[in-house]
């Protein structure tokens, strides 16, 4: 009962009434996972609160209105808190999620939904992609027979448009598919 005591007492609350938040002492702090992380922290110590409460109020006798009175104060002072942090998050989540919460399953699975969802709708497009490169390598060697001399204009056009987009994209720091190279930070 000490060591529950002792931690309502120090649970980040001022005799005030106000939540003295180290993070927050040098200054307004922008990072979103500086936010986030604040706000998981404060998750966090209201469930310990929520805990203690549990422990006060399953075990209440007379002498343990006081404790009980602090600890509730604590709860609402970090739920407070909680509310502040949570302004400065800017986190979006889709009801689904919360729907499958709310029915008491894992949210994990809405992200192995998504998962196979998105592994389908690769498939169905790598099959896109193999159909029409067999469709061009097959249209290549029909012109070819048809038109050898056209055909072999069109591959030479090719290569070096090709090796002059190749070019450019060396000069410019651009990857073959177009996207710029990063450079990583140290």
């Amino acid at each position: 009962m000490d060591l529950s005591q002792t931690n309502a007492g120090t649970g980040g609350s001022s005799g005030n009434g106000m939540v003295s938040n180290q993070t927050n002492d040098t200054g307004a702090v922008d990072d979103p996972k500086q936010n986030l992380n604040q706000v998981i922290n404060s998750i966090q110590k209201t469930l310990g609160l929520l805990h203690q409460l549990y422990l006060t109020v399953s075990s209440f006798n007379a002498a343990s209105q006081l404790p009980l009175l602090q600890r509730l104060n604590s709860l609402v002072t970090e739920l407070d808190n909680m509310v502040n942090l949570s302004e400065k998050c800017n986190i979006e989540v889709p009801m689904e999620v919360l729907n499958l919460i709310d029915d008491g399953k894992n949210p994990d699975e809405f992200t192995r939904d998504i998962i196979n969802s998105c592994i389908a709708k690769n498939q169905v497009t790598k099959g896109k992609t193999d159909a029409f490169k067999s469709f061009r390598k097959h249209l290549l060697e029909e012109l070819e027979q048809t038109f050898p001399d056209e055909v072999e204009s069109y591959r030479e056009i090719r290569a070096s448009s090709a090796a002059e987009s190749k070019r450019l994209a060396q000069s410019q720091s651009m990857l073959p598919n177009g996207d710029v190279k990063v450079k990583p930070e140290i």
